[in-house]
């Protein structure tokens, strides 16, 4: 894949992205991005049997490559001390949930305490942590960025616990804007249509759900990681430095349609 720099506006910046898992992660299109317009980017990985998935593209964009599992207690605070010892950070990208497969495929009714707590701490509460690690790196100030969908406003069949779980997360964003804004550190929650990713395949009836997209969606297209890549790229940038608290909707326009 070409990573030609062009209009290098994020040159000099550093970015942080969590949650690649393959080349149709999300987080990859982020990555892609940034590394495209200037950006020298950080990639985790999630343990060793990730590795080999990941590694390859961390080479592919030059980029640093780290482990993080934060539901392991330290790791999380590990990174951020090896990021602290390499200079300022300017952009971070939260794109890692979970739900065990049990409570993601039942209702909200059937969920469990410990399933629901899962979900929120790995899919919401670690965005929070990583906010709190991150902001003293973000020196000149930074935007921060969590992946939601559509679920969190509005009911997708089969989304279940994870609408709760992504409107906690989008409402984190808005507070965390809030409390960042006058270090100059800038918050978003980015809300894709429906991708098919590693994590999506765990939705019962996804591919409906795809299906529907392209038919009510009033561009009438899927999205790929690569739109979703660049509109993260353009909200990092200077043109976008008065903008925070958003959700932003990445979905061919779906989100307008009753």
């Amino acid at each position: 894949m070409n990573t030609e720099t062009v209009y290098p506006i994020l040159a000099g910046k550093r970015a942080l992205v969590v949650g690649v898992a393959n080349e149709h992660s999300i987080a990859w299109g982020c990555a892609l991005a940034f590394r495209k317009l200037g950006a020298d980017v950080v990639l985790t990985y999630l343990n060793e049997k990730a590795y080999p998935h990941v590694a390859p593209l961390a080479a592919e964009i030059d980029a640093q490559l780290l482990p993080l599992d934060v539901t392991q207690p330290g790791q999380l605070e590990a990174l951020f001390a090896a990021l602290a010892g390499q200079g300022p950070l300017d952009i971070v990208v939260h794109s890692i949930a979970f739900a065990p497969k049990a409570d993601l495929q039942g209702g909200l009714l059937d969920c469990s305490l410990d399933g629901f707590l899962q979900a929120m701490d790995v899919s919401c509460h670690s965005f929070v942590r990583m906010a709190k690690l991150a902001a003293p790196l973000m020196t000149a100030g930074g935007t921060l960025f969590a992946m939601s969908y559509h679920g969190a406003n509005k009911v997708v069949p089969n989304y279940n616990v994870m609408g709760p779980v992504k409107a906690a997360l989008e409402a984190a964003c808005r507070y965390l804007a809030y409390e960042l804004g006058p270090q100059a550190i800038r918050v978003h929650a980015i809300s894709p249509g429906p991708l098919q990713t590693r994590a999506a395949s765990g939705l019962k009836d996804f591919d409906r759900l795809l299906n529907d997209a392209v038919e009510r969606a009033p561009i009438g297209e899927l999205v790929d990681i690569v739109d979703v890549g660049n509109t993260c790229a353009y909200l990092a940038s200077p043109y976008a430095h008065r903008l925070t608290g958003s959700t932003v909707y990445v979905d061919s326009g779906l989100n307008i349609v009753a």
